[in-house]
Order: C-alpha cells, then structure tokens, then sequence
C-alpha cells in the first residue's frame, strides 16, 4: 500500500522511537537538523526504508491503532492500547452491534469500538467538554475518515440519554468516565436484556462504588472486576529478560450482564445467618458433585 497525500505516517528509528507525521504535498519534515519533502514520501510503500538529508535512516510506516493513539494530538488521557484490547473483548464488541459510549475524550476508544462494529454496527457517544468532543472528531476521521457509524453527542450523559438514542436498546454500554455509578441508573433502561455493561476508572474507591449501584439496580450478574498489566521481554540471542520497565495500573475494568433479577443477592442485604445456610448447602452440593466424578470415575 503507498503512501498518499493526507496519509498519517509514522517514522520509526533504530531504537524504535516514533516520530508522526501527516503528509502534505509541498511540505517538509525536519528532525535534529535533518529533514525530508514529503513529496519524496508520498508514492512510497508502506514499511520503506527513507534517508534523510544528513544521512539518518528510518522506517515510513503507516501506524497500528495502537501505535496512533499513543501520538495522535489529545485533549483528554487516553486509553492504554492494553486496555483496548482488554475492553473490545471483555465487552464483547462484535460487528454490528449498537454501542452507547460516554466520555469520548480524545477518541482512542471510540475508535476502537467503531473498528469493532464494523459497517454494519453503531456506536453513539457522549461528550460533555465541545474541545475534547472536537479533538475526537479530528483524530477519529484522519485514522478511519469520515464515517456513517458514529453518532457524537456534545452532552453530560449523568444527565441522562437523549430520546432518540433510547428508542433502540444498545447491546453494549462502555463508560470511561470519572463517577460511572451515576450511569448505572440510566444504563438499566437502555442496555437489552442481556446487555453488556462495563466502565474503566483508574481508583478502587471508584470501583467500589460502581459495584455497588450494579448491585443495587438489581438487574446487573456476572459482576466482575481486573487490570491489565504489560510487560515486555529482551530477547538477543541467548540474553532473555523481562524489560525494566513496564505499563502496570493504569485502570481497572468492570464489567456486568443485564439479566432478569433473582439469583444473586446484593452484599450484605441478607442475614448472616442465611449466608452461613447457603454456603453449607453450596458446600454440600459440591462435595456431592465431586463424589459422583469419583464414582464415575
């Protein structure tokens, strides 16, 4: 694939550092002294090996998400591209799902999910800051163009969801926000049954209150909570180590299914004394279990 005029393209030196760059005809691209015409880039197939006027060499590359997110311009802190991985997965993002969004930010998830949807999918996102909402645009439409799959409101979704956007329940509800409990109450009426619900915060006080308002609306199961950690390897031959540094915490994901209440309890709204009576019999039952395989076996 060559390279064209408008084409977001990163070069990347031997050390592996990335320096991005859109292409513009007539312009030229300076690093430490040296420089290059875009003109000598634009034609070139992608993975070209370039010199430059003082004699540096670099690789012209087109970039992976993951390489674009991480220097695409940003308003708000995006998502670690560990996370999106974790999130397109977790919360089951498939093409031609309905995906409601809130805290669009600079756009690094959006994106994610609009890969994910596909041309058959819709994601619809809310952002309630007019320059994070403006930065997203931009980055989203120079790494996938302009799109007829996505749908960017300039609204404060604790507010609620505008009308139009409830008419069709969503399949999916992915929140990266700061209070994602205040959500949860909206999340209820528009998530299908069966719904995946799921919220990225980087604190555990965070966490705990999210899992607390899912308990409490009595239609969330199958509540769960992680982090991602990354850690990369040196391998040279027979020299193999793990790297000295890493991207540890940089959030936590919790995820939830919309189903009809009735076989969990919220924490703590039952007795002692019938938590003690259903571990005994959850108990026996497992032991039971386990007899039977032993007997079968």
């Amino acid at each position: 694939m060559r390279f064209q005029n408008g084409d977001r393209l990163h070069f990347v030196d031997k050390v592996g550092r990335h320096y991005a760059l859109t292409l513009k005809a007539g312009e030229i691209f300076q690093h430490s002294g040296d420089k290059i015409a875009h003109d000598d880039l634009i034609g070139k197939e992608d993975g070209s090996l370039v010199t430059l006027s003082l004699g540096k060499r670099m690789l012209a590359l087109r970039p992976t998400m993951g390489d674009y997110v991480l220097k695409m311009p940003r308003g708000a802190q995006v998502i670690y591209p560990k996370d999106l991985a974790m999130i397109t997965v977790w919360a089951d993002i498939y093409p031609g799902a309905r995906v409601f969004e809130a805290g669009t930010g600079s756009g690094a998830l959006t994106m994610a999910l609009l890969r994910a949807v596909g041309e058959r999918g819709h994601v619809v996102t809310y952002e309630a800051r007019e320059d994070f909402a403006r930065t997203a645009v931009r980055n989203v439409e120079r790494y996938l163009g302009p799109l007829s799959t996505l749908t960017l409101r300039r609204r404060d979704v604790y507010e609620g969801l505008a009308y139009d956007d409830t008419a069709q329940p969503f399949d999916r509800l992915v929140l990266d926000l700061p209070e994602p409990w205040r959500v949860v109450p909206h999340a209820v009426g528009a998530l299908r049954s069966g719904g995946l619900y799921l919220s990225f915060v980087p604190t555990i006080p965070q966490v705990m209150q999210t899992v607390d308002a899912l308990e409490r609306a009595e239609a969330f199961g199958l509540i769960q909570t992680f982090e991602t950690l990354l850690r990369t390897w040196n391998i040279q031959g027979r020299s193999v180590r793990p790297d000295h540094r890493m991207v540890a915490h940089s959030g936590f994901i919790t995820v939830a299914r919309k189903v009809e209440p009735g076989l969990w309890r919220r924490a703590g709204a039952a007795s002692d004394q019938e938590n003690l009576h259903h571990a005994s019999s959850d108990d026996r039952a497992d032991r039971m279990d386990d007899d039977e395989q032993l007997s079968a076996s």
